[in-house]
């Protein structure tokens, strides 16, 4: 089983760090060394790979100096995007193993053309495609892409960690809350969130399972979400909806 930890970075983002029982580790998405590298020292850990969902700055921003702290280092990311520093292009379908146990990339392409995601042991890295109560921006793709790209995730085992790259939660609660405002489950977490941030706590990871319960975009064929974007889309069917509600996201 691995160890996953935070480690902030920014104004919101997360760069997950995954250790296993001897003391190495990987990080995930590092938009900035220097938290990394102070991680490392403090808890006097061995960097030996970097996984890297897409291309954005806040994304990689930070990985070209820890290959030069770290020249052996094993960086793995989308082969579809332009990132200089990769030393293993991986594809939708392939495999990579990490400290003994064995992680599935996903194709998530809409935030970017090339977005990929990481899935193992139980636990989901997927950067800027979903995020607890909301979903990225469709940036480079198709609003139908970014629907693709969750309902995949949608179908992961209800138990997954979802380990996404930024603290928007709070947010994206007051919005689902605008969607969903008599939706009991998305109330008592908007509680649960409240407190977490009061005591500066992340609120993640969260899970497929509550995600369900509580997040609009995967929740596009409920009565109460349709209901919402009735003025918005006459169409009904899981698509039109998504992208309703994105649209509305944008402005809200």
């Amino acid at each position: 089983m691995l160890n996953i930890k935070s480690i902030p970075a920014f104004n919101d983002n997360y760069i997950w760090l995954i250790e296993n029982s001897d003391h190495r580790c990987a990080v995930v998405d590092p938009g900035d060394p220097a938290p990394v590298l102070a991680y490392l020292k403090q808890h006097d850990l061995s960097l030996e790979a970097i996984l890297i969902t897409h291309h954005h700055n806040d994304h990689i921003g930070g990985v070209a100096e820890l290959v030069r702290q770290h020249p052996n280092i094993d960086v793995v990311g989308p082969a579809n995007e332009p990132i200089p520093t990769l030393t293993h292009s991986v594809d939708a379908g392939d495999q990579i193993e990490l400290f003994g146990e064995v992680f599935l990339v996903l194709g998530l392409e809409g935030h970017t053309l090339g977005h990929i995601g990481y899935v193992g042991d139980g636990k989901l890295f997927c950067g800027d495609v979903l995020f607890s109560a909301g979903c990225g921006r469709v940036m480079e793709g198709t609003m139908e892409q970014m629907h693709s790209a969750l309902n995949k995730l949608a179908s992961l085992p209800l138990e997954t960690q979802v380990y996404c790259a930024h603290e928007y939660t709070a947010s994206n609660v007051a919005f689902a809350l605008a969607v969903e405002p008599d939706n009991d489950k998305l109330q008592q977490y908007r509680d649960e969130v409240n407190r977490l941030r009061a005591q500066n706590k992340p609120t993640l990871p969260t899970t497929i399972q509550r995600e369900k319960w509580i997040n609009p975009f995967l929740r596009t064929d409920q009565p109460s979400v349709m209901r919402s974007v009735a003025n918005r889309t006459s169409a009904s069917d899981s698509l039109a909806i998504f992208s309703a509600l994105r649209e509305w996201k944008n402005e809200f």
